[in-house]
């Protein structure tokens, strides 16, 4: 039986900086364009489905399910990069895939996959399924990742080892200290090889979804779509659908929004670096004494700090006489009393960031953050980890001017307390105002581009005409057969 709807499978990498934009996109393809959507997820172990994503829920237009966990412990040593990792456990998740799909009772339509998953479009292809890659960055990153693969030799030795900025055709450069990691580590020729391939494999889809919007990013999307410049080498269409967000939920009473409802409107920066940041002990410390300096009031979702030296004991955690953990400095909670709210762990960051109290964002930069930031039309504060971050933040500060960012190199040194609680003043503050327009501004934007006409929306209909018109063509050879 054929169905009488696009049906698109959707391929989520580990990690909830990939599985949310490519729920959301699912989210969109089902109740704006009229698809069925599945989504399949690859993750390290179980524990992701106590998310709240994968509880059953009767409105959700999407069906989401786990591909069985994967065991790379025997093919990866646990101190390898993030990005090898992922790029091992997607491999080992294609045979459960392509099983998953053939038993499926009618063909789906598209395979779309994010950007470690590459390597199962030749999946799309034998089940004669259009391909498409959701690169759930920037287009700034796609562009360098195109871009990876034919960078010469003479080019690499000039940024890696002169520290002169590259060069990507039609785009802003990427200065050294803005750089990725992998283009620095040349000691893992693994991740630089895969890196190069997923950036060829790209090129072999039918077309290049990235969460982001014509006008955040309109020289580097041109670049992509000129067959004189980077179209060259990305070949397949890309197409802008973002920003794909988190939607706010319903404001349920919390001890951390009770506390927000308190205060006066844009009074408060929220301090935040992911699921999956971490800071060191020192750096943990300063940052303390930096937001207790600036004098404004903050919420501070804290994670024990890792050193690269620590061991499991560290986090054998006591607490001093005030309730203040070891890790912040020693009276900390009484010092800022009813000025700040320390949350351990994890906090409702979408609807935070959507609170009329909210004034500023202090943030790690990775995409989602970012993005979340924006669309609630809150300023930042720079703080890349790793990744692409540092990209993203050299954007962000110097191109779009929403942010501010550290003088000190984050790579080299300890940032102290006195630039900390600075960068915090600049946001708050008067000089921050400035910020808050340009933001403000995105975020009309963001909120116009995904209506009905809006250029994100044009960009994922146009996607939608071309897997119906492929649904038409499969009928018609069911109907010739």
């Amino acid at each position: 039986m054929q169905n009488p709807n696009p049906h698109a499978v959707l391929l989520a990498s580990p990690g909830m900086g990939h599985l949310i934009p490519v729920v959301e996109l699912g989210k969109r393809l089902a109740t704006h364009h009229g698809f069925d959507v599945t989504v399949f997820v690859v993750a390290a172990d179980a524990s992701i489905t106590k998310s709240s994503l994968f509880k059953p829920s009767q409105s959700s237009p999407l069906n989401l399910e786990l591909l069985p966990p994967v065991d790379i412990s025997a093919l990866v040593d646990s101190t390898a990069s993030v990005v090898t990792q992922l790029m091992i456990m997607m491999r080992e998740a294609l045979p459960s895939l392509r099983a998953a799909i053939s038993a499926m009772k009618s063909r789906p339509t598209a395979l779309i996959v994010d950007m470690f998953g590459t390597e199962a479009l030749a999946i799309a292809e034998e089940f004669d399924m259009l391909k498409y890659v959701f690169i759930t960055s920037t287009a700034w990153f796609l562009a360098v990742t195109v871009h990876f693969p034919y960078i010469d030799e003479e080019a690499e030795h000039k940024h890696r080892i002169m520290k002169r900025p590259l060069d990507i055709p039609g785009c802003r450069s990427i200065r050294h200290e803005d750089t990725l990691d992998l283009f620095l580590d040349q000691t893992n020729k693994n991740l630089f090889s895969g890196f190069a391939r997923v950036g060829m494999e790209i090129s072999n889809a039918d077309g290049i979804l990235v969460n982001t919007w014509q006008d955040l990013e309109p020289l580097t999307l041109c670049a992509l779509k000129d067959e004189k410049s980077l179209g060259r080498v990305a070949k397949a269409p890309v197409y802008p659908v973002g920003p794909l967000t988190r939607p706010i939920g319903q404001s349920s009473k919390s001890e951390v929004m009770d506390w927000l409802d308190m205060q006066p409107t844009e009074s408060v920066i929220y301090v935040s670096f992911g699921s999956g940041g971490t800071l060191s002990a020192k750096q943990t410390s300063e940052l303390a004494w930096g937001l207790e300096l600036s004098q404004h009031k903050f919420i501070w979702v804290v994670r024990p700090p890792v050193d690269g030296d620590a061991s499991a004991n560290f986090f054998n955690v006591t607490n001093s006489h005030d309730g203040t953990p070891s890790y912040l400095p020693n009276g900390f909670y009484t010092r800022i009393g009813k000025r700040g709210m320390v949350v351990p762990m994890w906090a409702p960051q979408n609807e935070i960031l959507a609170h009329e109290s909210i004034g500023g964002f202090f943030s790690h930069c990775g995409w989602n953050s970012t993005l979340e930031s924006m669309v609630n039309g809150v300023p930042m504060v720079a703080w890349p980890l790793y990744a692409e971050q540092q990209m993203n933040a050299a954007m962000l500060a110097e191109e779009l001017g929403v942010a501010v960012r550290p003088k000190t190199q984050l790579n080299a040194a300890v940032i102290e307390r006195e630039e900390i609680a600075g960068m915090v003043r600049r946001v708050m503050e008067l000089k921050g105002n400035e910020m808050r327009g340009k933001v403000k501004e995105l975020q009309a934007s963001a909120k116009r581009v995904l209506t009905q006409g809006g250029s994100s929306y044009n960009s994922l209909a146009r996607v939608s005409k071309e897997c119906e018109l492929k649904l038409h063509r499969l009928g018609a050879m069911a109907l010739g057969g």
